[in-house]
């Protein structure tokens, strides 16, 4: 009799274990294909011309034409009602800092990017146009000073997806959209590339 209750009871987990199996088996593409519909709308910035870390060519610099690379945008998030990007250089020699008051370089002031917007094509631009450290509006390519070190600069693209719109009387300039901003950004990321001077 004690027998026939210890086979009774292994059939009773064997089932368990099977009915349990079978239950995860069927709802684990669900949870997979969720996850990846999660990861897929992370916001991504990308250029087709350099990677994240790599070199930036020639032509998007001072010793070329000097246009703005092409840039791809996905992710973007639901809510998000424009779009902002902004690229400047941390890497700027101090006497360069002192002379200007600045901290980094301003290359680029993109705001008011349309959220549906995918590509940023080569030369062209997207949105309205802030003031670069120069003091005019429009892209200002990589122009590390060769004289100084490090003569490698690092150049952050950020790309900014906000809950609103930024409106301003005239052309702002980094730090002022950067304020204008507050308390609006849904999600952000950054592309960095490099560039030496030869």
């Amino acid at each position: 009799m004690r027998r026939a209750y210890t086979l009774l009871g292994v059939l009773f987990l064997i089932v368990f274990a099977g009915a349990f199996l079978a239950f995860e088996k069927v709802h684990a593409p669900a949870s997979e294909e969720a996850a990846n519909n999660t990861h897929s709308m992370t916001l991504t910035l990308t250029s087709p011309q350099f990677e994240n870390g790599g070199k930036i060519p020639p032509l998007y610099t001072c010793d070329s034409d000097n246009i703005n690379p092409e840039f791809r945008i996905s992710g973007v998030p639901e809510g998000a009602k424009s779009l902002v990007l902004l690229a400047d250089d941390p890497d700027i020699p101090d006497a360069v800092k002192g002379s200007m008051g600045i901290d980094a370089f301003d290359h680029w002031v993109l705001y008011g990017i349309p959220p549906e917007t995918t590509v940023i094509p080569e030369g062209s631009t997207a949105g309205s146009e802030g003031l670069s450290s120069r003091g005019e509006p429009g892209y200002v390519g990589p122009c590390p000073p060769p004289e100084y070190e490090p003569k490698e600069h690092r150049y952050f693209f950020r790309l900014y997806a906000l809950s609103g719109t930024l409106n301003f009387i005239k052309a702002p300039t980094l730090e002022e959209v950067k304020q204008a901003m507050e308390g609006m950004v849904i999600e952000e990321t950054e592309l960095m590339g490099r560039y030496e001077r030869q």
